[in-house]
């Protein structure tokens, strides 16, 4: 097997609905511009309330990804 190298990085992605969406979205966002995404650890999930409702769902990443030579 070929040696590698990974670089982790972390993310955070929002929504309305849920914390599994919150991290669908930040891993969608992140595609565009980091190739090679390997493993996406949650690290923490918060929500936003406002006036005793729930606002926002937050989802706090890392991510490794591949380092291309």
């Amino acid at each position: 097997m070929p040696e590698s190298t990974y670089k982790i990085i972390e993310l955070v992605g929002t929504s309305e609905k849920s914390w599994e969406d919150a991290a669908k979205n930040a891993i969608e966002s992140a595609s565009g511009s980091l190739k090679e995404m390997r493993i996406a650890e949650v690290n923490k999930m918060d929500m936003k309330i406002e006036e005793g409702k729930i606002k926002n769902f937050r989802t706090r990443l890392n991510v490794s990804f591949k380092y291309e030579k």
